[in-house]
């Protein structure tokens, strides 16, 4: 616990110094999207539908006069009954539906940079529908020994074969570009973003949408992005 808030206090820190994960992020036209499960324009949606749902975030952002749309940190949402990646069931508290990272909605291709200097941890494509396709995860150290990662999802597959483990990036330094479907895991293109204080064991994944159950126990592993992107508009 003392560790864990030792980092948060470094993240708040140091954390506003960070580059921009997406470079767009230094538009003015930026604005929340709401993506809960409680936002209407999901009710009557598809969810396997891609198209339909890249239709929703992308008139969201056409409604808003905005270039980017962010969101998404502790968010609960219902799209992922989309994919069986999600082990849905019928206890509302067991359905993993906990957004554990933020997103940015900026077309394919765009670049996506590395906020602080780090190192390769793990990559690979995971290849499944409604998983995050291309991902790359880096570690940071912030003190010595100690260390967090970052992780970033829904990548370009081309985005990988340059990479080994190890592989140093400055901050602000490109490190992927963001992929389209159905290579990023078949979802409108977006990066998704997240902090990981301990990857327990795992390369190249961790879970990114944790049941309600849960919620506490995998967002202290998970501290809001927002730490590094420094965006007014996810201020809570």
């Amino acid at each position: 616990m003392k560790t864990e808030n030792a980092l948060l206090h470094w993240l708040q820190q140091h954390g506003k110094d960070a580059a921009p994960v997406v470079p767009l992020l230094n538009s003015k036209k930026v604005a929340h999207i709401d993506l809960s499960g409680a936002n209407p324009l999901f009710q009557t949606v598809e969810m396997k539908d891609t198209h339909a749902l890249h239709d929703i975030v992308w008139g969201e952002m056409a409604r808003l006069g905005v270039e980017v749309g962010v969101g998404g940190y502790d968010e609960d949402r219902s799209w992922y009954q989309r994919s069986g990646i999600f082990a849905t069931t019928e206890n509302p508290n067991e359905a993993r539906s906990i957004h554990l990272g933020v997103d940015i909605w900026v077309e394919a291709g765009s670049d996506v940079c590395a906020p602080l200097a780090g190192k390769v941890h793990s990559f690979k494509d995971n290849a499944n529908f409604g998983d995050y396709g291309p991902t790359i995860i880096l570690e940071h150290e912030w003190a010595p020994g100690k260390v967090f990662y970052t992780l970033y999802g829904h990548l370009s597959r081309t985005s990988l074969p340059a990479l080994s483990v190890g592989k140093v990036f400055r901050a602000g330094e490109k490190i992927a570009e963001i992929g389209p479907p159905p290579e990023n895991g078949d979802w409108p293109p977006h990066l998704h973003l997240q902090l990981i204080t301990d990857m327990l064991g795992k390369e190249a994944d961790f879970i990114g949408v944790s049941s309600r159950a849960e919620r506490e126990r995998y967002l202290s592993l998970c501290p809001d992005p927002n730490l590094l992107l420094n965006l007014e508009v996810l201020r809570r």
